[in-house]
């Protein structure tokens, strides 16, 4: 049977929507109780501007065969074993029939500042891929086949993170790709290789200027690290685990 796509452009624009939608109500929410977070962090304690993508998600994985399946967003439900910390607690996590089938995370970043928060996420999917596999190879899930991993970055398309940004690196050189890179393209060049390396079953950057609150306006790489690949890749998943 053909894979189902759930409609999933229009269904970005509308979580894109959601996404800047939610972070607006939380500021002004915030801003009239006079307890407004300092800068952008009132928007970012909401904690729920990420929804939009994860109902795409589930419905990616009711459409193509796992109807039945436990799809879990609630904090008590999303940890899993690691191997260097003993769990960690992912975003979505979806089981069927007592399997990991996917884990998935949704990060978003928007400005004013780009730099150490990039360094941090990074960080963090890279560090969290490793941990997650180390323990599948240990046996930590049982003996099951490979889950996917998902990780979607949604960036702030604005000056701050489309300029140019130098390195400084007075040993070696950074690697050619990095050099005057925006912060986009490095989130995008992050997800490039988090795939290449087999970190993550599929990783896409997408970029959105604030202004989508209106129409949920947002743009990609057209590559491996595409949306279209991305949701491909996980229905192709689903399906495969449905049909087991």
């Amino acid at each position: 049977m053909p894979l189902d796509l759930a409609n999933y452009e229009l269904r970005t624009q509308a979580a894109v929507k959601t996404f800047w939608t939610g972070r607006y109500d939380a500021v002004q929410k915030q801003t009239a109780s006079g307890k407004a977070d300092q800068g952008e962090r009132a928007a970012v304690t909401s904690g729920k501007n990420m929804n939009g993508f994860i109902a795409l998600v589930r419905d990616l994985v009711h459409a193509n065969g796992l109807k039945g399946a436990e799809i879990h967003l609630d904090r008590k439900a999303l940890s899993l074993p690691g191997y260097f910390r003993p769990t960690k607690l992912w975003d979505m996590v979806i089981i069927d029939r007592g399997t990991l089938v996917a884990a998935l995370e949704f990060k978003s970043q928007v400005g004013p500042s780009f730099g150490n928060n990039f360094n941090n996420r990074a960080e963090e999917s890279i560090g969290t891929a490793h941990d997650f596999w180390t323990a599948y190879r240990e046996g930590a899930l049982g003996d099951i086949p490979r889950p996917f991993l998902g990780w979607l970055m949604l960036v702030e398309d604005a000056p701050s993170s489309r300029s140019p940004v130098r390195d400084a690196s007075p040993h070696f050189p950074v690697f050619p790709d990095f050099r005057d890179a925006s912060y986009i393209e490095r989130y995008h060049i992050l997800c490039k290789r988090l795939v290449q390396e087999q970190l993550y079953t599929a990783a896409t950057t997408l970029a959105s200027p604030r202004t989508a609150i209106k129409d949920g306006a947002f743009t990609g790489f057209n590559d491996q690290t595409s949306l279209s690949a991305f949701v491909t890749t996980l229905a192709g998943h689903i399906a495969a685990a449905a049909a087991r």
